[in-house]
């Protein structure tokens, strides 16, 4: 029987765009074990479905060789029409776990007006055939908001010499801070992490990325989606009122309950 590995090398991206998928768990599972959202499972279909506490929302993650592999549904709301988002296979998890994470945010209430162009004028992307498009520094991935009298949606792209990475797509009526929320996590220059090819990788090989490996112990690598779903967990608690009278500590064992 072979020794358990102390620690494994792992590779971190950047531009996050072009890090590829990595593992759908960094967004279902927070969406049932922290967020509450429940889940059909048939043992004969390759996909998952999960669906809002309030079944207003639906996510739904399929292969599919001709499509997105991601699509969330939302019902309409008093003040909103439905609405959905869509994201290719290779859209890095990191990136699409800001959308979801926004989206279930117990504490967003009901979020002021965002612009999505905001964080990527911040990262320094540049308009492109108009005000309504923008591209990233290194001009491969694409960022497009379409407005006429009846859309108002957006295209996220990445595209290779050899050819389209992933596509992320916005329909009508998709709030803006959601939106907002991926393009800022799009923008963000810190590398993703990603199995290099010895480790499962998929090791795409192109010059356009750049990639640092490091050993890392195989416990942090294993606890990082426990740590994710715990900070989730912790956006629900009610923030203490600061005029409510201070509770003396409990004389038993010297801490406050």
């Amino acid at each position: 029987m072979s020794p358990v590995p102390e620690s494994v090398e792992v590779a971190f991206i950047a531009p996050r765009h072009l890090a590829g998928g990595g593992d759908p768990a960094w967004v279902t599972v927070p969406l049932h074990r922290a967020c509450g959202w429940s889940y059909g499972q048939d043992p004969l279909m390759p996909r998952v479905i999960l669906t809002s506490p309030d079944r207003k929302a639906l996510l739904r993650l399929e292969p599919d060789p001709d499509g997105q592999w991601w699509t969330l549904h939302h019902a309409p709301e008093p003040d909103r029409p439905a609405w959905y988002a869509s994201f290719g296979a290779r859209t890095p998890v990191e990136i699409i776990a800001a959308f979801t994470d926004a989206l279930t945010d117990p504490q967003a209430g009901t979020p002021t007006e965002a612009d999505p162009h905001r964080p990527l004028t911040a990262a320094d992307w540049r308009h492109a055939g108009g005000d309504k498009a923008m591209t990233s520094p290194d001009g491969l991935a694409r960022a497009e908001h379409f407005v006429n009298s009846t859309t108002d949606c957006w295209f996220v792209t990445t595209v290779l010499p050899q050819g389209p990475l992933w596509e992320a797509r916005f329909g009508t009526h998709t709030p803006p801070h959601l939106i907002a929320a991926f393009t800022a996590a799009l923008a963000d220059p810190t590398p993703v992490p990603r199995p290099t090819p010895a480790h499962g990788g998929s090791g795409r090989g192109t010059p356009l990325v750049i990639g640092t490996t490091q050993e890392m112990p195989v416990e942090r690598v294993a606890f990082a989606l426990e740590e994710r779903m715990r900070a989730l967990v912790s956006r629900r608690a009610i923030p203490a009122n600061p005029c409510a009278p201070q509770q003396p500590p409990a004389a038993s064992n010297g801490r406050s309950r």
